[in-house]
């Protein structure tokens, strides 16, 4: 490896480095504004000035210059600090005395760097200039008078949301960071470039003037608006969630969150239900928990147990969906699901339902086939990371569906699922592609499975995996797309019907026929519930969404924020949310719910604290915590004949996902705003 020094200290550096990221390795601290590890060079704000021995009498810019061998490298010379005083000065020349009211005060990179390397004191003495507010929409905030032109923002949405809607214009003291047109940014990402903005320029809207950071009580947490599970950090003051932000982990969402994971936290006070209720009459009654149990015992008393069904909804976590399995058990019942939206997919083979070749992984892969799926809005974490590999990597894009906004070339292969036999078979120009790749991989999205043919889709993807070398000791190139955060923990644990029992389809068809006469639903709102008006149906919810509307009894749980609890991501791997505040009112986890119930029915559930819970869950499923565990590849899916329907993707209103952010104020803005709808048309 090649090797130069830095302060006199000999480094070792991999080919393609630049100086600031050499002098890194060596230990040394370089100052920046504009340079971002993930972003494209801009060479802006010229604070990164290094001195190299036997080059030009001046500053170098040491984000922009490569490092070479046997370069000497100095960050500490008179020449050095004098420069990035010069610097500094000239940055805050302009930058206005807002410090006292600034939402970035205690978190600015300006404030730390000028204390670190600015000279103390401006000999500046003409007039500031003022730059106009620019709208961006209901989620960020602009006060562009103190933009230093870092680009930060412009380069994010172009590089990594692939939305160009940032720029500058005119020139020199004149230069303005806007989207040329007054109108909002539509990237369902947009909400990074306020981590990203090194100044107060680009703050939070809905966080404007509400708290300091000092102030906050801060927990390390996961999201479960959607299967990714990015990691996140909750911050609290009291029992009200003040604002999420992202945690870096590189396996999973780097360093960035989707903006429903960001701003739809005002939703968690919003609608919420903090008592039992127990429906008299037509009317639901607030009532303690000892009487909302004894009113669903009675009802259970006076059913047969496969008149008793339970469904779990999208945000379930594997604590409860455990818990719920053996009580269903223990009465007899085999009728439970944790496919809210009717999908087919079976948990026989585990490498038929998750993201083989992980999050990380698509970063190796040179072809990718997708399969009735928009991760733009399935997964807009996973999309940045298939933007990411096609920009810097040319990552080759084909899809078989529905066309719709992409944010990276797509080859539209058509919306006939019959084009898989043809690939199959060697008869579409597309399988030549997948027989030169090195590391093709193939990405299915969860409507297939709702399909009527979704086994024969699946049989067709695993052939086509098999023979086009998808699959090897050290590549597993196919991989399943879920939106629900609860569904893989729920195929994990088998909390689908066995032979003879329902699914959820077989349940709402017996609910309405006034076979299923109870039916428990785990935060499932996003069911057909009209299906369910002859049935005692049981919510456990922490939001008065459509479940509760049906509900004959309502029992209060936890939101995420507010629980410790385990969920699957969609590559199979397990975490864990911790409780950043406590459930309103008389408010529980729903284990803890589900658990209670359980003594007042007389059934044993074998546990007593959610330590046991978690002993007896693990001991039945391949999961290690916060590490992913490769699925054995086996040959999955049935061999049948395809639908004459053409593969779409079910693109549901992105900001109206589930109860919190239907719940939410902003995403209702976002919603009426960005895509034009109104909350009652989503």
């Amino acid at each position: 490896m090649p090797k130069l020094t830095v302060n006199g200290k000999e480094v070792e550096f991999d080919q393609g480095m630049t100086l600031l990221q050499a002098c890194e390795l060596a230990g040394e601290e370089i100052p920046r504004f504009c340079y971002h590890e993930r972003l494209q060079i801009a060479g802006n704000c010229r604070m990164c000035l290094v001195q190299v021995e036997g080059g030009p009498p001046k500053p170098a810019a040491s984000c922009a210059m490569p490092a070479a061998e046997g370069m000497k490298v100095h960050t500490n010379t008179p020449m050095v600090k004098k420069a990035r005083e010069g610097v500094m000065e000239f940055l805050l020349i302009n930058h206005p005395l807002d410090c006292p009211i600034c939402d970035q005060g205690g978190e600015c990179d300006l404030q730390d760097q000028a204390m670190t390397y600015g000279r103390g004191s401006s000999r500046y003495n003409e007039n500031k200039r003022s730059v106009k507010e620019k709208y961006m929409g209901p989620l960020v905030k602009t006060e562009m008078t103190r933009c230093i032109q870092c680009t930060r923002c412009v380069r994010f949405l172009e590089d990594i949301a692939g939305i160009e809607e940032l720029g500058a214009v005119n020139r020199g003291e004149n230069m303005e960071i806007t989207t040329y047109v007054e109108k909002s940014l539509t990237s369902e990402l947009s909400g990074n470039i306020i981590d990203l903005c090194p100044v107060g320029a680009l703050t939070s809207k809905p966080y404007e003037f509400k708290s300091r950071p000092w102030e906050l009580n801060k927990t390390e947490s996961i999201d479960v608006l959607d299967a990714v599970g990015s990691n996140i950090r909750i911050d609290s003051r009291g029992r009200e969630v003040m604002r999420i932000l992202p945690r870096l982990n590189e396996e999973i969402n780097e360093e960035w969150i989707s903006d429903k994971t960001r701003f739809s936290y005002d939703g968690l006070k919003l609608q919420r239900l903090d008592k039992a209720y127990v429906k008299k009459g037509a009317k639901l009654s607030p009532v303690t928990w000892s009487e909302a149990y004894k009113a669903i015992s009675e009802k259970i008393s006076s059913v047969e147990p496969e008149q008793v069904a339970a469904i779990a909804g999208d945000m379930a976590d594997c604590e409860s969906m455990f818990a719920m399995k053996k009580l269903m058990d223990n009465l007899g019942s085999g009728n439970y699901d944790c496919r809210a939206d009717g999908a087919q997919n079976t948990n026989k083979e585990r490498a038929s339902y998750i993201f083989n070749s992980k999050i990380e992984g698509i970063e190796d892969a040179d072809l990718c086939l997708l399969i009735g799926t928009n991760p733009r809005w399935d997964a807009p974490i996973i999309n940045a990371r298939l933007r990411k590999v096609n920009v810097h990597k040319n990552l080759e894009m084909a899809l078989i569906g529905e066309e719709s906004g992409f944010t990276y070339p797509v080859e539209n292969l058509g919306n006939d699922p019959k084009i898989l036999e043809q690939i199959l078979n060697g008869k579409a120009p597309f399988s030549k592609k997948l027989k030169a790749a090195k590391k093709p991989m193939i990405i299915i999205g969860s409507d297939i499975f709702t399909r009527d043919d979704a086994e024969a889709i699946l049989y067709l993807a695993n052939e086509i995996s098999d023979r086009y070398g998808l699959i090897t000791s050290e590549w597993k190139g196919f991989n399943v797309l879920h939106k629900a955060a609860s569904r893989v923990g729920g195929l994990d644990l088998g909390f689908v019907p066995q032979k003879g029992a329902k699914g959820t389809k077989e349940i709402l068809t017996g609910c309405a026929k006034g076979d299923v006469k109870l039916l428990f639903l785990m935060g499932a709102d996003d069911i057909d519930i009209t299906k369910t008006d002859k049935a005692f149906v049981v919510y456990l919810g922490h939001h008065g969404d459509n479940g509760a509307h049906h509900a004959d009894v309502i029992l209060p749980v936890a939101a995420y924020t507010e629980k410790d609890a385990t969920y699957i991501n969609t590559e199979g791997r397990m975490q864990r949310t911790a409780v950043a505040v406590f459930p309103p009112g008389e408010a529980k986890a729903d284990w803890l719910a589900i658990s209670d119930l359980a003594k007042v029915l007389g059934q044993n559930l074998g546990f007593e604290n959610l330590k046991d819970l978690r002993d007896q869950m693990e001991k039945t499923v391949p999961w290690q915590l916060d590490e992913f565990v490769p699925a054995k590849w086996h040959t999955f899916g049935e061999k049948g004949r395809l639908s004459e329907n053409k593969i779409t993707h079910n693109r549901e209103n992105f900001y109206f996902t589930n109860p919190i952010s239907r719940a939410s104020r902003t995403m209702a803005e976002c919603s009426e705003i960005i895509l034009g709808k109104k909350k009652d048309a989503a």
